[in-house]
């Protein structure tokens, strides 16, 4: 009697694949998790991002070219304010507005004295203006004065006169050419227009 011998290789063979393709069965479902785990990630920080379109970025552009093209035209409309007045009007409200005594005046009168004037008409030892200068009064004596001659670079030379004098005479030559030599070199402030257009309203020229 002969006996049988039974082959097991092929059924280990073949358990020994299913395990295998089940191992990597596991690998591609845990990889396809991992995939799909980084995909909603990614999904969720994009949707968590401004969306800034070509509109809004117009827009914001518009917005500031507006701002912008408003303050040139307030600009230009506040140079404008002071166009139809001479450039000596705008000066001498400019330094009555800077260096009046008084700004509430009712007038502002405006005396042209020439070179060679003397300083106090009233004593014979006065010395002379070396130079043209303008007189700026209220029509009050309260309301004081500012003496000055202009260096058409928008500085003026001011005289410490007043408008009317007072004390001894003869005071002397070297009382009034003190007063000559000290003349104070000042800026002229630029001012606010209505301020000025209201002082140019209220100025008569002697």
């Amino acid at each position: 009697m002969k006996k049988q011998t039974i082959f097991i290789y092929p059924s280990i063979a073949l358990l020994s694949f299913s395990l295998l393709m089940t191992g990597c069965s596991d690998d591609e479902v845990a990889e396809g998790n991992s995939t799909k785990t980084v995909e909603s990630m990614e999904k969720k920080s994009s949707e968590e991002k401004p969306n800034f379109s070509e509109h809004d970025v117009e827009s914001t552009k518009s917005e500031q070219t507006g701002t912008s093209s408003e303050n040139r035209e307030n600009s230009k409309e506040k140079t404008d304010l002071l166009s139809a007045y001479s450039s000596k009007e705008i000066e001498y409200a400019r330094v009555w507005l800077q260096l009046g005594p008084n700004q509430q005046i009712d007038h502002l009168y405006i005396q042209h004295i020439k070179a060679g004037t003397k300083l106090n008409p009233d004593d014979e030892t006065s010395e002379s203006y070396p130079e043209d200068v303008i007189q700026l009064a209220g029509s009050r004596l309260a309301d004081g004065s500012v003496t000055y001659s202009g260096n058409g670079n928008g500085t003026i030379n001011v005289y410490n006169v007043p408008l009317r004098w007072d004390g001894q005479y003869p005071a002397g030559k070297d009382f009034y050419q003190d007063m000559i030599n000290h003349t104070k070199l000042i800026s002229v402030d630029v001012g606010n227009d209505e301020q000025i257009i209201q002082l140019i309203k209220k100025i008569e020229e002697n």
